[in-house]
């Protein structure tokens, strides 16, 4: 019950004029933040709904990115790749024109000086730097060059040549998210890249009777196995065949030692952990030298890079051996061009998929942006009229009020 006085039209017209007032700031606010969310008391379920919306959104953005800058750095890899492959092709056909025995001695080594200059573009191309200045084919290592050279007297060489191309990368990946939860691996080692042959390691202590004393952990191909105490040399196999490596461990039947040997072309990378199983099974030398070239010295190993491929084509050109040129070394130049075809497949696809995730992103940006404007976003038409709606009742109070009160300082003049 309100109690009727004097002051009671002029307190009910003072408080809806405020109120007028109120609703007008806000509506004005709303339209110059073309949002109808100021605070969360405005509509609590759609700022909720907002904030992760927003949320999202940024997130969406980020994946956009990522991906472009996946797609990005294949397409560049895919360059330098393709370009090593052409080189190949053209260094293949040197080995067979100096394999078919029609050219002499001095012929081959004509021809030797051709493959050397196209091993040392094979060498630039491999340690290439990308956009980022990062190197492309280093692994995670990627401020460092991925390939060293090693200059050395060739037999029938006039001077130094390259005699060794030694990785400096490593097998890191990295990981780039590009959806939610969803992660593009980026595989950019190049003692995989650039290999020719399924690699082999043949240990020559015999293991037969070895048993691990303690627990360990080795790293083979950088998967982590662990070894518990007690273990046998079989043991150990199975568990590298179990592990997902690209590998294949048995015991040998010549030297009852660890054989180790590729299921694909690449360079095997061997790791103790914790422990020293490796180094006690006689593969590895002590925890002090790093992969890939930790592996002891009197393990048999075979299988090598392109590099070495070319290297011991170019080798073989200045002796005037045709008939290497055209057994092994053709093979090796061949299992390389192989490798390198399925390496550059492997990042095209890699590529296409980068391409589909950033348009995936950018679909998924437009689906979310509009539910950003849908929970958030004013209505300028609707926000427009009711704001000259509440101009015109503000000026329709006034213009009340005025006539409410219309004694003025004149009336008490007399």
């Amino acid at each position: 019950m309100n109690r009727i006085s004097s002051q009671m039209n002029n307190n009910d017209t003072q408080y809806y004029l405020r109120k007028q007032e109120i609703r007008q700031n806000q509506m004005n606010a709303q339209i110059g933040s073309q949002s109808r969310i100021g605070s969360l008391r405005d509509d609590p379920i759609a700022a909720g709904h907002l904030v992760r919306y927003q949320s999202y959104l940024t997130r969406v953005n980020q994946f956009e990115k990522n991906a472009q800058t996946a797609a990005d750095n294949f397409q560049v890899r895919d360059g330098y790749i393709n370009q090593n492959l052409q080189i190949m092709q053209r260094v293949r056909e040197l080995a067979v024109t100096g394999a078919n025995g029609t050219y002499n001695q001095d012929d081959l080594k004509n021809m030797a000086v051709e493959v050397n200059e196209l091993l040392k573009e094979m060498i630039q191309n491999a340690n290439a730097v990308g956009p980022d200045g990062n190197s492309l084919f280093a692994g995670t290592r990627s401020s460092s060059t991925a390939f060293d050279i090693i200059m050395g007297n060739v037999p029938g060489a006039d001077g130094a040549l390259i005699e060794e191309v030694r990785y400096n990368g490593n097998i890191g990946l990295n990981k780039i998210e590009v959806d939610e939860n969803n992660y593009m691996t980026l595989d950019a080692s190049g003692n995989k890249t650039f290999w020719a042959e399924k690699q082999s390691l043949i240990a020559q202590r015999d293991m037969t009777s070895w048993q691990s004393a303690s627990d360990a952990v080795i790293s083979v191909d950088g998967v982590d196995i662990k070894i518990n105490a007690g273990d046998n040399v079989y043991a150990l196999a199975a568990k590298i065949n179990d592990s997902g490596a690209a590998i294949k461990a048995s015991v040998d039947p010549i030297s009852n030692g660890l054989s180790l040997v590729t299921t694909d072309a690449h360079q095997i990378w061997l790791e103790d952990r914790d422990g020293s199983v490796l180094g006690d099974l006689g593969i590895i030398k002590d925890k002090s030298q790093l992969p890939p070239y930790n592996i002891a010295d009197n393990v048999k190993v075979s299988g090598g890079s392109l590099f070495d491929s070319v290297i011991a084509l170019r080798d073989a050109m200045l002796r005037g051996d045709n008939e290497a040129i055209g057994g092994r070394i053709l093979g090796t130049l061949d299992e390389g061009m192989n490798n390198l075809t399925t390496r550059l497949a492997k990042s095209g696809s890699d590529y296409e998929r980068a391409v589909n995730n950033v348009e995936l992103a950018k679909t998924n940006n437009l689906n979310v942006t509009r539910l950003v404007s849908r929970e958030g976003d004013v209505d300028m038409t609707k926000a427009i009229t009711d704001l000259k709606m509440l101009e015109y009742v503000n000026q329709a109070t006034l213009s009340n009020a005025g006539k409410m009160y219309s004694s003025t300082l004149l009336d008490y003049i007399r």
